[in-house]
């Protein structure tokens, strides 16, 4: 029965090291089933996280992620030495900076669904940008809007 409909999944994305990593093929698998019932409407990805980001970028060319995890670095440098460049350094060296290119990048993103599929461009793909150096296991929000098949 067509309709307009707002559904929300929890999503736990793999255990990934510092850097960032094209995940959609992890974000389509665990959306298979809701995204193929909307016929027009919007994904929407929320990181519930403060020190990683998520972003749309090249998808095809891993140097692109690389490029861009090595620019942050430069941009957003870490206190490796101790020179108390940052106050909030109790969480270690890499806890502020992360923070802060947290908030440079973004914490979400958005994407039409078009036939049950995410309508991104040629050579978009969804990443996740991990800033921190311990491993740890995100979770993001999914919230998905729109007619129903």
């Amino acid at each position: 029965m067509p309709g307009t409909t707002y559904t929300q999944h929890a999503l736990t994305l793999p255990s990934y090291p510092r850097g960032s990593h094209l995940i959609t093929s992890d974000i389509t698998s665990q959306l298979s089933t809701p995204l193929k019932d909307v016929k027009v409407g919007l994904l929407h990805l929320f990181l519930q996280h403060t020190s990683c980001a998520m972003s749309l970028n090249e998808n095809w060319d891993s140097d692109v992620r690389k490029d861009m995890s090595d620019s942050l670095d430069k941009i957003v440098v870490e206190d490796k030495a101790g020179k108390g460049i940052y106050r909030h350094d109790a969480e270690g060296s890499d806890d502020m900076p992360a923070h802060i290119k947290s908030s440079l990048i973004g914490a979400s993103v958005s994407i039409p669904i078009t036939d049950g599929k995410l309508a991104l461009g040629t050579w978009q793909g969804i990443w996740f940008l991990e800033f921190r150096d311990g491993k740890h296991r995100r979770k993001v929000m999914a919230t998905i809007q729109g007619e129903r098949v």
